[in-house]
C-alpha cells in the first residue's frame, strides 16, 4: 500500500493532526501542551532544517503524523512513517531530519524515568532495541493522550500516560539482565530528590554519600541504573528545564544562565544544544514561530 507521506492521514492519525502546526517555509515549529510533573507533551513541524545530535534524559515516544522523520540512533539511520511510533531511551544521542522536501510532523510525550520505575513496580527500566514500532497496537492507548495536547494532565490522567508508556516499553524490551548486585531504590529516590529540589545548588558529594548512606561509586552506578542517566547529567537537565521556562517567560540568555544555575552563557548555549539539538536563541524561535 502506498503511503501519502506529504500529509495527515485519514483515519487513525485524523485527531492527532487536528491541532499540528501548518508547515513552516523553512525551518521548525514547536508548540508544548499540557503536562504533569515529569511528563512533557510536544508537537512539532520541521522543514528543511535537523535538529543537531543530541540527548534527553527521559524516555521519549511519539508518533510521526506527517511525512517522513529520519533520524541516526545507535549507529543506525531510522526512518518513521506516518503512523509509526518511535522510541528513545534517556541518554541515547540521536538527531532529526526531514526524510523528504515536504517536511515531516510528529506528536511526543516525555517522561521521567522515575515515573516509569514506578509504573513498573521498581524492576529495571525496560530497554527497547528497535526503535521504530510499527505494529498497529502500539497507538491504540498512547494515541489518545496525544490527540489534543493543550489540557493539563491531572494526577489520574497522568497515571494512566505513564502506565501506558510503561506497558509499551515492556512489551517491545529485551529480557532484562540479572542484577548483579542490589539496588537501593529508596536511597537514589532521596539522592535524586536533593537534585531535584535544589538543582543550581553544586551538592558535594559528601552530602549525598549522607543522603544515600552509600558511597559515591555506589551512587554513581546505582542512580544510573535507577533512573537511565548519572547524577551530574539529572542536576543539568533540571538547570535546563529551569532555563527553558525562564527563556519563554522572556528573560535575556545571560540572566537565564545565572538563574537557571550555569557558569554563564556560553555554557547554557552548549549544553541546551546537547540536550536539545538547538541553540537556545534558535529554540526559542522554534517555539515562537506559531501563528496565533
Amino acid at each position: 500500500m502506498r503511503v501519502n507521506v506529504g500529509r495527515c492521514d485519514t483515519g487513525g492519525l485524523e485527531s492527532l493532526c487536528h491541532h499540528l502546526p501548518s508547515a513552516p517555509k523553512q525551518g521548525r515549529r514547536l508548540r508544548f501542551g499540557g503536562g504533569a510533573a515529569g511528563i512533557e507533551r510536544l508537537e512539532a513541524m520541521l522543514l528543511g532544517e535537523a535538529f543537531a545530535p543530541h540527548r534527553h534524559d527521559t524516555y521519549a515516544i511519539g508518533v510521526t503524523v506527517s511525512g517522513v522523520q529520519t533520524f541516526r540512533y545507535r549507529g543506525e539511520q531510522q526512518y518513521c512513517l506516518p503512523g509509526e511510533w518511535h522510541v528513545l531511551h534517556p541518554d541515547e544521542p540521536h538527531d532529526g531530519a526531514p526524510g523528504t522536501q515536504q517536511g515531516f510532523g510528529y506528536r511526543i510525550v516525555y517522561l521521567d524515568p522515575a515515573l516509569i520505575q514506578d509504573a513498573l513496580g521498581g524492576r529495571p527500566l525496560p530497554f527497547v532495541a528497535e526503535p521504530v514500532l510499527r505494529d498497529a497496537g502500539t497507538g491504540s492507548r498512547l494515541g489518545a493522550y496525544l490527540a489534543d495536547i493543550d489540557d493539563s494532565l491531572d494526577e489520574l490522567q497522568a497515571a494512566e500516560i505513564t502506565s501506558a508508556v510503561a506497558d509499551v516499553l515492556a512489551r517491545h524490551a529485551k529480557p532484562a539482565r540479572p542484577r548483579r548486585t542490589s539496588l537501593d531504590l529508596p536511597a537514589m529516590r532521596r539522592v535524586r530528590s536533593v537534585l531535584l529540589d535544589d538543582p543550581t545548588t553544586q551538592h558535594p558529594v559528601g552530602e549525598l554519600e549522607r543522603v544515600a548512606g552509600l558511597d559515591r561509586w555506589t551512587i554513581a552506578r546505582q542512580f544510573r541504573a535507577a533512573f537511565g542517566t548519572s547524577p551530574t547529567r539529572f542536576r543539568t537537565m533540571r538547570r535546563l528545564d529551569r532555563a527553558r521556562a525562564l527563556m519563554l517567560a522572556g528573560h535575556g540568555l545571560s540572566e537565564v544562565a545565572v538563574l537557571a544555575g550555569f557558569a554563564d552563557q556560553s555554557h547554557l548555549t552548549r549544553m541546551f544544544k546537547r540536550t536539545y539539538g538547538l541553540t537556545p536563541s534558535a529554540w526559542v524561535a522554534a517555539t515562537r514561530s506559531n501563528p496565533d
